[in-house]
């Protein structure tokens, strides 16, 4: 099984990244790379809308630039891997999932496509900050199926937003105030799938490093078949 996951984690900018690429013939490898440098390079073109939200606070325009920057990004990351796969036959329907999370200081911004996910974990809580889109959790919002039959169904993996499927694509983008001691957790579904969320609290109270390697075992103890990648961040 080739990884199809990519990330970025790069303390200097802030910004962290996970991706899940999908897509035969080794195309959702190339997906989630290319997603991640697009949107590593954007960030870093219009990095000025962080300092300018850094230093005259979250005012209502820097909060929309920033928003706007990583949605840019985002859009095109999913015009990029469009193109590529529009140009090569080995590639088409190539796609990836993105979750990423900008900090800030005292806020951070996150945009979501797909069914990654970024945790927060504040003062004991863990809480879901990105919406999967999937089949399943827009059944789920509309109250066609149960929390019980959501956990049985066979469209788990039914994604309804990815980057790269078309030129252009939805992206959930908002902002959240942080402050000391908050921990976060990006990753792919390839851990998600196999972890409650109650157990990721004590987990991120190890440390970065020692966090990721316990979740990955985790998630690998448990039958994990899929590729799996985690991020963690932790604001001192």
């Amino acid at each position: 099984m080739s990884n199809e996951d990519a990330y970025i984690l790069d303390n200097d900018l802030g910004l962290y990244v996970v991706a899940d690429g999908m897509g035969g013939h080794a195309a959702g490898e190339v997906a989630s790379q290319e997603a991640v440098e697009t949107v590593l390079g954007m960030v870093r073109r219009g990095y000025a809308h962080v300092e300018a939200f850094m230093t005259d606070g979250p005012t209502p325009d820097n909060v929309r630039a920033v928003q706007r920057l990583l949605e840019s990004a985002i859009q095109a990351a999913t015009y990029m891997v469009f193109a590529i796969a529009e140009n090569d036959p080995d590639q088409k329907g190539m796609g990836t999932t993105v979750s990423a999370l900008l900090l800030m200081e005292t806020h951070a911004v996150l945009a979501q496509v797909g069914d990654s996910r970024i945790y927060l974990v504040r003062e004991g809580g863990v809480y879901q900050l990105t919406e999967d889109h999937t089949l399943v959790a827009w059944q789920l919002k509309q109250g066609i199926i149960s929390e019980a039959e959501a956990a049985l169904s066979p469209h788990k993996n039914v994604i309804t937003r990815a980057v790269g499927s078309r030129d252009y694509v939805q992206v959930d983008t908002h902002c959240i105030e942080v402050g000391p001691g908050d921990r976060f957790l990006l990753c792919s579904d390839g851990l998600h799938g196999y972890l409650q969320d109650d157990e990721i609290p004590p987990m991120l109270t190890l440390g970065p490093d020692v966090a990721v390697t316990r979740l990955i075992d985790l998630a690998n103890a448990r039958g994990g078949r899929d590729n799996i990648t985690a991020v963690v961040v932790e604001l001192s």
